[in-house]
């Protein structure tokens, strides 16, 4: 146990910070846990106070040296969560690496600045370290054992000494385990001096690849904003009552909408008996309904105090949407992570129900025609966006509450076997086997739901549209559902056809 910590940029101190607004000797933390500021140039500041005296400690206080800043952490039970620990970019709190570089890792592996690592609860299973590049957004999940060889990567160890401590801790593993991590941490990025090998923004080969390479357009701004929606009256929409209330609301939606689809009351894309005006109105619909499921991610991330670090609009193929990027809630434990990915497709359900109890409460007419689309639109996105086999957030909702990371991937790899011929092998997931067949049994139900409404519409709006906009506008909407299907069943069924293993 240390009986006295001393902080500052002389090389005797417990703890050396080699920035510039760090004097020599600048501050010490004492046997009880308490702060003293020792002469220094620049202040100690202990929660946004200056320290003119002795000053306790406390779980999560912040302490700032100059422009350093430290965070207090109270040793925690094997377990629990522990708090984020932010390294930012440019932070000087580690030594520097010394020496040639006789591998590609450097004679003393260190991680660079600029990311953030958060142990998760024992309920996240093995890996439940979270690691995130502060650049680039990679994330990397790491074990207890994984992470105790982490923290090892300060630029004051040798390789050989790694190995022989590695091999101590873990016997004849330990040095395999050393390079598997040095390997993943050096190809995304992590460490000083190497360049991630995995290539970023690579630019497709081919015209297919080019078509579905997602683009991005960034609005910087827009996450204060969510913060500041939140404040000032969002959060009410996450208190029980409001929560109740949405669920309620969701229910008698739908079945309203189930209502007047069965009574057409309402026709998809025609609006005041035009089949162009009801598919702008659809498409705007879309956009609104967008915008609203991702400020709705937005502001969840904002009730569990993370923030959104950006948010734009993307396209894959030809299909824009809006987005808000939620990785933050990576370090959030799993019940969060859900309801994080469940908002979305609640605020679709909960405007798809205004706009379908409006148009079953509205009279016969134009205005009733645009709710009924409104109300469509809300929908087909809701669904959309549950579909299991889309990474979207049904997808991720199932990751969590399964707590199988990467389990489209494995299962996609489990299923392609078996439909090639290949069998059973063993360590075959029963778990990935089930997440298949559902997924799969979801997207046929929607498939089949789409076709019979595009088949129970056709008559009316073959009223108010050529044929050729009619079956295209149908074909389309098919193509769209099924499309899940026929790429996770295509490759694998021709490649039995052909006799490829």
């Amino acid at each position: 146990m240390v009986s006295e910590l001393t902080i500052g940029r002389a090389p005797g101190s417990t703890l050396v910070l080699s920035d510039p607004s760090v004097s020599r000797m600048h501050a010490r933390i004492t046997a009880d846990a308490v702060l003293e500021d020792i002469g220094s140039s620049h202040g100690t500041w202990l929660d946004g106070v200056r320290v003119t005296g002795p000053s306790p400690l406390r779980d999560g206080a912040k302490i700032r040296l100059g422009d350093a800043e430290l965070r207090v952490e109270r040793r925690r039970d094997v377990a629990e969560a522990g708090r984020t620990m932010f390294v930012p970019a440019g932070a000087t709190g580690f030594m520097p690496s010394i020496g040639g570089s006789g591998t590609q890792f450097g004679m003393r592996p260190r991680v660079r600045s600029g990311y953030a690592l958060k142990r998760l609860d024992a309920s996240e299973g093995r890996q439940r370290w979270v690691l995130k590049d502060q650049r680039s957004g990679t994330f990397l999940r790491l074990s207890d054992n994984d992470a105790w060889v982490f923290d090892l990567f300060d630029g004051t160890h040798t390789l050989l000494e790694l190995v022989a401590m590695c091999e101590q801790r873990f016997g004849a593993t330990g040095s395999a385990r050393l390079v598997r991590l040095l390997t993943d941490l050096g190809e995304r990025g992590f460490l000083s001096g190497v360049a991630g090998s995995t290539p970023a923004g690579e630019a497709p080969t081919s015209w297919w690849r080019k078509l579905v390479r997602p683009r991005e357009k960034i609005f910087t701004g827009l996450g204060p904003r969510i913060e500041a929606i939140y404040r000032h009256g969002g959060w009410v929409f996450f208190t029980r009552p409001a929560l109740i209330a949405l669920a309620v609301l969701g229910v008698l939606g739908l079945a309203s909408f189930i209502y007047l689809i069965a009574g057409r009351y309402g026709t998809p894309f025609v609006v005041a008996s035009k089949f162009g005006l009801g598919g702008l109105v659809f498409l705007l619909g879309r956009f609104a309904v967008v915008a609203v499921h991702e400020t709705a991610h937005g502001l969840t991330m904002a009730s569990f105090g993370r923030r959104v670090d950006k948010a734009g609009l993307k396209t894959i193929a030809i299909f824009p949407y809006a987005f808000v990027d939620t990785s933050e809630a990576w370090f959030e434990p799993r019940r969060r992570r859900i309801a994080v990915s469940a908002a979305g497709p609640l605020s679709d359900f909960s405007l798809g129900a205004i706009f379908a109890l409006c148009a079953l409460l509205l009279p016969e007419g134009t205005v009733r025609d645009i709710f009924f689309n409104l109300a469509f639109a809300a929908y087909v996105g809701a669904f959309f966006n549950l579909n299991p086999f889309i990474e979207r957030d049904g997808y991720h909702m199932l990751v969590d509450g399964l707590n199988e990371p990467g389990l489209r991937r494995r299962a996609k790899e489990q299923l392609e076997r078996r439909l090639r011929g290949e069998g059973r092998r063993e360590g075959d997931s029963p778990v990935l086997a089930r997440y298949s067949l559902w997924g799969l049994g979801w997207s046929v139900v929607m498939a089949v739901f789409a076709i019979a409404i595009t088949f129970r519409y056709k008559t009316i709006f073959l009223e108010f549209a050529p044929p050729a906009v009619v079956y295209g506008v149908m074909g389309t909407l098919w193509l769209v559902f099924f499309l899940p299907v026929v790429f996770v069943l295509g490759k694998p069924l021709w490649q039995r056809f052909r006799g490829v293993k």
